[in-house]
């Protein structure tokens, strides 16, 4: 077991946010629904309620039960959760006559309480509630206040409970990390000890227990979360893992080749089956994305089942997923509204009947990428950009074809080639080319042409979540359009997209 800060979430858009200011310190946090918390056992060292888009005073606000917790763990209350306390306990909670919302400044500090310790005169909050606490109730003492919240934060007294109306989890709090370390470090008495090398040895010592002599089956993508999960349990089974890299013939230029090559060079038990004219086939007339995806997806299941039945006594499937995904599928309000399928294959026919072992599903993506360094995974495979499990088949807008994937792949060559060569690579989250199913008129020599279009894609982003696009240098788009018209046979023009996750999403379908 280890030392854990349990995180109770009510709902806030920062909720992940805490966890991952909780393991930047190498302490392990886990998120769990206010409605759904687990045992307190001796290894939670505290407990930090979230944010919440609810008011108090409503009828549906969430109350969690804190029987288990109050006096018995070290407990600190953010936004919604400080105001919880303070409603319950005969305080009074109104909408603030201004939105409170944004920066704003703690002029007053009580820098004797352990919690405001290092934290200076004036320091930087974020602000995000439409309520406050007008009237604390007795027995809560102030510790931070500011021009217009007078109870920014506050103890109650002889009680290892605190309350504050600001969020230190975001960046805008300039000393959110000092708060958040005197909290999980000097009064919870977490000792720093999760690191990315603790994670893969304990991970390898349980997945031993777990799985014993049985055989796993792992579906590998090229992308970090499946060569990670793999290398963790290569380590734990050895040759009792067998791993299956399908090419959907939807992958980018020369991949699936060299992608294989590298994986075997890890040592792993893998094979590599040709499904492409069979992918292909399932996409012919399809243009919804939706119908794209599934009919992806569908054709790799059966394609993965059919390999996986040729090993023999298999008992465990491995999977990638990672802890965004389980966070998603218990979340307060449930899974969110379904804007398109997930990336990755969400589920396996029952007639597969295998249990499933998840390495990862405790970590985030960055999270993945340090415990893959710490057991030597080659960079080139843990710094790859993200890239969607239909992969170039919902990067080719409207009916995939053979041809149209052949355009694609060599104009996205171009592209993804010259921003490693330029040392732009590693400064953007994820990249790629998109094939409109539109042509345009253009001119070569002296003909007319009428060909495709080819829009260029480039966000930044920390998880996925949120990104904006990147402002590449002209003179580098300038000659990236150049090229592709010039080598790619079926292109004509080549448009940058300028649009940010949200109202777009990264993919184009």
């Amino acid at each position: 077991m280890q030392e854990t800060i349990l995180i109770l979430d009510f709902g806030s858009q920062y909720t992940q946010l805490i966890a991952r200011r909780v393991r930047e310190l190498n302490v392990y946090s886990e998120i769990h629904p206010y409605n759904k918390i687990p045992e307190i056992t001796p290894w939670i060292k505290g407990v930090i309620l979230s944010g919440s888009p609810y008011s108090v005073r409503s009828s549906d606000a969430p109350i969690p039960d804190l029987s288990a917790i109050r006096g018995k763990v070290p407990l600190l209350a953010v936004c919604y959760g400080a105001q919880h306390l303070a409603h319950i306990s005969g305080g009074e909670v109104m909408p603030s006559e201004i939105r409170e919302y944004g920066r704003a400044h703690l002029g007053f500090i009580d820098g004797g309480n352990p919690l405001m310790k290092g934290i200076s005169n004036g320091s930087q909050v974020w602000m995000s509630h439409g309520d406050t606490i007008l009237k604390k109730p007795a027995g809560f003492r102030v510790i931070a206040g500011t021009g217009d919240v007078e109870v920014a934060g506050y103890q109650i007294e002889n009680e290892p409970t605190w309350g504050i109306q600001f969020h230190p989890e975001v960046y805008h709090s300039s000393e959110g990390t000092v708060l958040i370390r005197n909290f999980v470090v000097d009064i919870c008495g977490c000792h720093q000890e999760w690191t990315p090398a603790s994670f893969a040895e304990a991970t390898v010592t349980a997945l031993k227990e777990q799985l014993g002599n049985d055989k796993v089956v792992l579906g590998l993508s090229g992308g970090v979360d499946s060569s990670v999960a793999a290398i963790l349990l290569h380590k734990a089974i050895g040759p009792n893992l067998h791993c299956i890299f399908v090419d959907n013939g939807l992958l980018r230029k020369d991949e699936f080749t060299k992608v294989l090559e590298s994986y075997r060079y890890m040592g792993l038990n893998v094979k590599g089956v040709d499904a492409s004219e069979r992918f292909l086939s399932a996409l012919r007339g399809i243009t919804d994305p939706e119908q794209k995806r599934k009919a992806i997806g569908k054709t790799f299941i059966d394609v993965f089942d059919h390999e996986a039945h040729l090993i023999s006594n298999v008992k465990w499937l491995g999977q990638g997923t990672i802890y965004p995904d389980v966070i998603e599928s218990v979340s307060v309000k449930g899974p969110s509204a379904t804007i398109k399928s997930h990336h990755n294959v969400g589920g396996l026919p029952d007639y597969m009947k295998l249990k499933v072992v998840e390495p990862l599903k405790s970590l985030f993506k960055d999270e993945v990428r340090r415990v893959g360094t710490s057991l030597g995974i080659d960079s080139d495979i843990l710094n790859r950009h993200p890239f969607p499990g239909p992969g170039l088949g919902i990067r080719v807008l409207g009916e995939v074809t053979a041809e149209k994937v052949r355009i694609l792949q060599e104009a996205d060559a171009v592209y993804v080639n010259a921003l490693k060569s330029t040392g732009l690579y590693d400064k953007v989250w994820q990249a790629g080319a998109i094939l409109l199913p539109v042509r345009s008129v253009g001119v070569m020599g002296d003909e007319r042409t009428y060909e495709y279009v080819i829009a260029l894609r480039a966000v930044e982003s920390t998880d996925g979540m949120t990104a904006d696009w990147s402002h590449l240098p002209y003179d580098f788009l300038a000659k990236v359009s150049n090229d592709i018209i010039n080598k790619v046979k079926g292109v004509n023009r080549v448009v940058y997209d300028i649009s940010s996750k949200p109202p777009a999403t990264i993919e184009w379908e």
